[in-house]
């Protein structure tokens, strides 16, 4: 199954991932971090992870580790 980890160390909030996720409101949640609400809307552009400045997000494919 896919996994989007989003390192709460580094995330700053900034919100970028959600801005540009085309799915945004049904995916994502920008509080004092980044959390991910909900990922059988995700197509699996990786644009929020490739829009992310403090790269603080990592897709996992099936077969991948973390």
């Amino acid at each position: 199954m896919l996994r989007i980890l989003v390192d709460e160390d580094k995330c700053t909030a900034c919100g970028q991932c959600a801005e540009i996720c085309p799915k945004s409101a049904k995916i994502w949640k920008v509080t004092n971090v980044a959390h991910i609400v909900d990922l059988r809307y995700c197509h699996v552009c990786t644009l929020c992870a490739m829009e992310c400045p403090e790269n603080c997000i990592r897709i996992l494919r099936p077969g991948e580790e973390e």
